[in-house]
């Protein structure tokens, strides 16, 4: 149930950063709604889990999984560089977050 959480947390995050985006270009109700209700459902989600995993390992699975989300629907929705190295760097985050759940 915990990983659940933390996986429905990172995609509010990742749902808020899309709208903090479109939020900054047009300033719109809808877009100011997918902004403040993707972080707060995120913060809601990740408050929960820790009800059933450590707070250090929610935590950083947490933040692995948006800032990685986040960076890959800024690249294919809203044209950011896809360089190697951005790639490269997000894939080092994902084996980061694998390893610490691994091991925890």
């Amino acid at each position: 149930m915990g990983w659940l959480l933390v996986l429905m947390a990172a995609a509010g995050e990742i749902t808020g950063a899309a709208g903090l985006k479109l939020y900054s270009q047009q300033k719109t109700f809808k877009n100011g709604l997918i902004y403040i209700g993707g972080f707060g459902s995120s913060f809601v989600f990740l408050y929960t889990s820790f009800h059933f995993l450590q707070l250090s390992i929610a935590y950083i699975v947490w933040v692995g999984i948006g800032t990685a989300g986040a960076v890959f629907i800024n690249m294919y929705l809203f044209g950011e560089s896809k360089n190697i190295g951005r790639m490269l760097s997000v894939i080092l985050i994902i084996i980061g977050v694998i390893g610490l759940r691994a091991l925890s």
